[in-house]
């Protein structure tokens, strides 16, 4: 009894005038809000999503929604990814600058251990100088 219902089913599927769609649809004004510099959507940031519904009549503030205490907590963790990474990287920039000050003594000292010019090659080259 259960194949005439899955026959019946997919016979209305096929005939039916109206198409299923599976892939994701793009928002509106997407790309206009990329071009300027806003959020991707409304609800990413900005005054609807920062700020509080509502607030007491005596001017009282609201206590914190439950979305608005998470997106702060994901921005304080996105902060302190942010300041970890940085100080990689300047931790990172600092060993690179040592290194670099370090092969170019090295380099400098290699020089001086080469042989010098005497006699009539120093008077040429200093005359040249």
């Amino acid at each position: 009894m259960a194949a005439p219902v899955r026959t019946l089913c997919c016979s209305v599927f096929r005939l039916s005038s109206r198409q299923f769609s599976t892939t994701c649809g793009v928002q509106g004004g997407e790309q206009w809000r990329k071009e300027h510099g806003v959020a991707r959507s409304g609800t990413e940031y900005g005054p609807l999503t920062d700020l509080p519904d509502w607030s007491f009549a005596d001017g009282r503030p609201a206590p914190p929604m439950k979305g608005h205490l998470r997106r702060k907590q994901e921005r304080e963790v996105l902060a302190r990814r942010i300041v970890m990474l940085n100080n990689e990287v300047d931790t990172g920039m600092e060993a690179w600058s040592e290194k670099q000050e370090e092969a170019k003594r090295m380099e400098e000292h290699k020089k001086s251990l080469l042989l010098k010019p005497k006699g009539k090659l120093l008077i040429k080259k200093t005359s040249q100088s």
